[in-house]
């Protein structure tokens, strides 16, 4: 048996209650403001309602954010860094970027930062801001990027030369924890720079606000206590966290003040507080001395250091957050109290005597803190935590890969880990106001997700991308899931199951998409990746976790139960479902009102609902292994998946197919009011997205369910109608497997045919999401003099359509090409070697199913890899990230790829979905020069 590393050991004591290791980790958000949730409008203009000018003032209601930092798993405290430079108009507390409304091409972060490791206790963390010397270019880059149309380039912050001759700081924050509750910070400044050079820095410790918006909320409080020791140190006290401890290397200053909204600043409303929010910043950067609290307690405390750092000079800072206390009673204030006898249960303040009792006991030698220090052992800490981590990742992939790949793998995993948020939403308190604060609008009554009123979400979930995406999306989930079980499935597990219990799932079915609109629809791949980390934990780990398998495939019924009677509008089997995550890819926005008026038939639609069923009956399946009932169920989802595969490529005699038999393709039809039928024929991955509708059943399966068995042998006996034109179980393929496909041999053929063509979909990076035909040959329609087209578009889009920041017209994506890499390996899996492809089409290179599944795969990973030039693709002509050395190795997980150099767009940190490229160099590591495909078990899922 296996030896568990020392990561796996916590992740054991937490799934089994013994310690709560995953209770601190990078829970803050990357932006808070901006969002629905502090969205408080009559009309849901929520980037202007809470702008980032206001974010320094104004006290959030939902959530907190910051720069690399953490908090407990209901944010109740946080702790992060915050910058000056002595040049900025304000502190550097939280993370720049254009709104959806200012820039050129939507929402963008325009700042510099890295996730550079991360584990899944978050036992080690460590990441890297980059800070320049000179003023931060807000209105440069605000004003730039207004002025620039779709059409242009953005204007990044590395375009405005503010990085030139190496003028800023590298700020690099590190986390090793002791304990689940003792925490290690390590703050690593470089002046990178030639000049020496003045930074401020600020370790901040607040408490989200959880008071201001109730009349009945216990206010909690932070204050200084005298620790001696060359010591500076922060006592906190939380009515339901508790005490907890900052210390901080050297006597340096405390300021402290309250997270409270400055009215005065914002509203022009005297202030319910002498100290508010941003009274740290007013201090430092205005040099007001009475902006923040003299007697040293509140709700948001920073230590001030100010360092002069010569060029090329390295200082660290030092501090701890722990629940140990180090203060004798005689230091803490009155009989035992933090509070100061000044301040201890006077009228008005903030120090009641009840909060007092911080201090008292010390660190004893085996709490890493020899000779009563909390930084004696410091060092040996972060060292140990460090080489946990190597080998923990040396586990999850121990087979032989580059230097470069396993970094670039490393940096996959550390962001999947750190864009882990604390997401709190309760939608009916959100649609009411809070008591204490004004009564909302009218209007809100039937604002944007009203009718998702049982909506409560108080937990740490996967997001996109913490600073564009500050939410989870429902159908992005499920890929992180993928890449997240390898490290952590119990975590992955709880992400798909959390989606569909009650107080998520709507209660006819309908998991909730994401905040700007829960009532959205995104292709269903939740069974799809419920089923992927079971199989996935179960290889790697040896663990088969039939209870969470079957509690969310209960839920899973419902919300099939949903699209059926929601999206198949004529009750024949073919969906719509509208934009279905593919944002802009068709002529028309499927998910408003057709021009034309009736509705669409979208091939990419009822394709992910034949996907839908085969991931169900696949559950069903391993259910009724041990439970006879499920064998019925199968059943029902194998006789479903038939009808929509016939459906979907033969509709009726006087009905268009969304096959094109002449084209060789899947299209959209358009469905028009006077039932004429029109084939809409954008060559795009809604014609692709049927190769994903395929699975495999084991001769082994069969003999054990004979029930089954027996009503799939009358099925095909007995409807021939809906058998003959679809890979049915009819014939036994490689080790008497069955398939079943919407898409079989001939077809297969003919849609690889395009889609491995590389003046069409396949490009050096991988599957294009739109052919390059339309480069040349636009899909262009006419409605009423005016003109819809779809133009091959490899990089950001022209259009606004749905925000303007993401495009579908042509770069590569990640999830997608995944899911296209599975489906090859599914096929293979049945046909064998026997079956062969030319690729790339006209190369005259024959390869198996499997060969082109690796090679799509290589051109993905390739991505992020240094080429023969020792250039990253993923990079473009940006030269900084090419040459600089401490630039070069650092990687960015952009949302999509320019579908000709691979160069990243859109959204910089969403290693979301992104991240599985960490599952892909996983997979290339293990089969990697071996000749053929692994030969599996029975019903052993490929694990991509």
């Amino acid at each position: 048996m296996t030896t568990l590393t020392q990561e796996e050991i916590r992740l054991k004591a937490a799934l089994t209650h013994e310690a709560h290791w995953r209770k601190w980790g990078p829970y803050l958000s990357d932006r808070q403001w901006g969002t629905v949730r502090e969205d408080y409008s009559a009309y849901g203009t929520a980037w202007d309602y809470f702008t980032h000018d206001q974010a320094r003032s104004r006290a959030y209601r939902w959530g907190e954010d910051g720069i690399a930092g953490i908090s407990d798993n209901h944010q109740r405290l946080c702790f992060a860094i915050a910058l000056w430079n002595g040049e900025d108009p304000i502190l550097k507390e939280r993370l720049f970027g254009l709104t959806g409304n200012e820039g050129n091409h939507g929402e963008d972060v325009k700042e510099y930062y890295f996730y550079l490791d991360n584990t899944p206790t978050h036992s080690y963390m460590k990441a890297l801001y980059k800070y320049p010397h000179q003023a931060f270019p807000y209105t440069q880059i605000l004003e730039e990027n207004k002025r620039r149309n779709r059409r242009e380039p953005e204007l990044e912050l590395i375009d405005t030369a503010i990085f030139d001759e190496n003028r800023y700081f590298d700020v690099f924050i590190e986390y090793a924890k002791h304990s689940a509750e003792d925490i290690l910070i390590q703050i690593q400044v470089i002046n990178r720079g030639a000049k020496a050079k003045t930074l401020h820095i600020l370790p901040t410790l607040w408490f989200r606000n959880t008071w201001s918006w109730t009349k009945d909320e216990n206010k909690p409080i932070l204050q200084k206590i005298e620790s001696g020791n060359g010591l500076s140190a922060i006592a906190a006290f939380h009515p339901t966290l508790g005490k907890r401890y900052l210390y901080c290397q050297g006597e340096t200053e405390l300021l402290f003040t309250e997270n409270e909204t400055n009215t005065e600043r914002l509203f022009n409303v005297p202030n319910a507080s002498a100290y508010v929010k941003d009274g740290i910043n007013d201090y430092i950067v205005q040099g007001r001395k009475e902006a923040v609290n003299p007697n040293q307690f509140g709700t948001k405390a920073a230590a001030h250091y100010l360092l002069t750092i010569s060029a090329g000079e390295t200082q660290i800072i030092k501090l701890r957050l722990s629940d140990i206390s180090l203060c004798p009673p005689s230091q803490a204030g009155l009989e035992g109290s933090d509070c100061p006898p000044s301040q201890a249960g006077l009228e008005g303040s903030d120090c009641p005597p009840s909060q007092g009792g911080l201090g008292g006991s010390s660190y004893p030698p085996s709490q890493g803190g020899l000779g009563g220090s909390p930084f004696a052992a410091f060092d040996a800490i972060f060292s140990t935590r460090q080489r946990e981590a190597d080998e923990f990742y040396q586990r999850i992939t121990p087979f032989p890969l580059g230097e470069d790949m396993r970094n670039v793998q490393r940096q996959a995993f550390a962001g999947m880990l750190w864009n882990k948020q604390y997401y709190h939403y309760i939608v009916e308190d959100w649609l009411k106001g809070d008591p204490s604060a004004p009564p909302p609008p009218r209007d809100r009554k039937k604002a944007r997700n009203h009718e998702w009123f049982h909506f409560y979400s108080d937990d740490i979930l996967s997001m996109p991308d913490k600073w564009e995406y500050p939410w989870f999306a429902a159908w992005d989930l499920a890929f992180h899931a993928i890449p997240l079980a390898t490290i952590d499935p119990d975590f992955a597990k709880y992400q798909l199951d959390v989606m569909t219990r009650e107080w998520y799932m709507h209660p006819n079915g309908q998991i909730p998409a994401y905040e700007w609109a829960f009532g959205d629809v995104n292709p269903p791949v939740h069974a799809w990746a419920t089923w992927r980390v079971y199989k996935i934990e179960q290889k790697i780990y040896g663990r088969s976790d039939r209870a969470f398998l079957e509690r969310v495939f209960q839920k899973l019924m419902l919300n099939f139960t949903w699209w059926v009677n929601r999206k198949d509008i004529e009750g024949k089997n073919v969906f719509q479902g509208g934009f279905l995550g593919l944002d802009n890819i068709g002529v028309f926005d499927r998910s408003a009102v057709l021009p034309t008026g009736g509705h669409i038939d979208q091939s990419d639609g009822t394709s992910w609902m034949g996907m839908y069923c085969l991931n169900m009956l696949a559950i069903a399946l391993e259910l009724a292994q041990t439970n006879p009932v499920y064998e019925d169920i199968a059943t029902k989802f194998f006789e479903h998946f038939l009808y929509i595969a016939d459906a979907m490529n033969h509709i009726g005699e006087m009905e268009a197919s969304l096959w094109d038999e002449a084209d060789g393709f899947y299209y959209d039809v358009l469905h028009l009011p006077n039932d004429r039928q029109i084939a809409l024929k954008v060559r795009s991955l809604v014609g692709l997205i049927p190769l994903f509708a395929v699975e495999t059943i084991e001769p082994e399966t069969l003999q054990k369910l004979p029930g089954f068995k027996k009503r799939v042998e009358w099925f095909i006996q007995n409807r021939p109608d809906l058998t003959q034109n679809i890979a049915c179980m009819k014939s036994e393929g490689v080790g008497e497997r069955r398939l079943l496909a919407i898409v079989y041999r001939d077809r297969l053929r003919r849609i690889l045919q395009k889609m491995l063509d590389e003046t069409e979909f396949l490009g050096d990076y991988g599957i294009r999401a739109i052919s390059r035909y339309h480069a040349e040959h636009p899909y262009i329609f006419h409605v009423n003099g005016t003109q819809f087209r779809v133009d091959y578009e490899p990089a950001e889009s022209s259009s606004g359509l749905f925000g303007g920041n993401s495009n579908w017209r042509g770069p590569v994506w990640f999830p997608v090409n995944f899911l296209l890499i599975e489906s090859l390996q599914k096929f293979h899996y049945y046909l064998g070697d026997d079956f062969q492809v030319e690729c790339p089409t006209g190369s005259g290179q024959m390869m198996t199913l499997w060969e082109v599944a690796a090679e799509l795969s290589q051109r993905l990973i390739q991505i992020f890899l240094k080429n023969t030039s020792g250039y990253r693709p993923v990079y473009g002509g940006t030269q900084k990230f090419q040459t600089d050395p401490y630039w070069q190795d650092l990687i960015l997980f952009y949302e999509y790829f320019h579908g000709d150099n691979g160069a990243g767009i859109g959204a910089s940190h969403q290693t979301g979905w992104t991240g599985l490229v960490a599952k892909l160099i996983g997979q290339f590591g293990e089969y990697e020069g071996r000749d053929k495909a692994p030969q599996l078990s029975a019903y052993e899922q490929i694990e991509v």
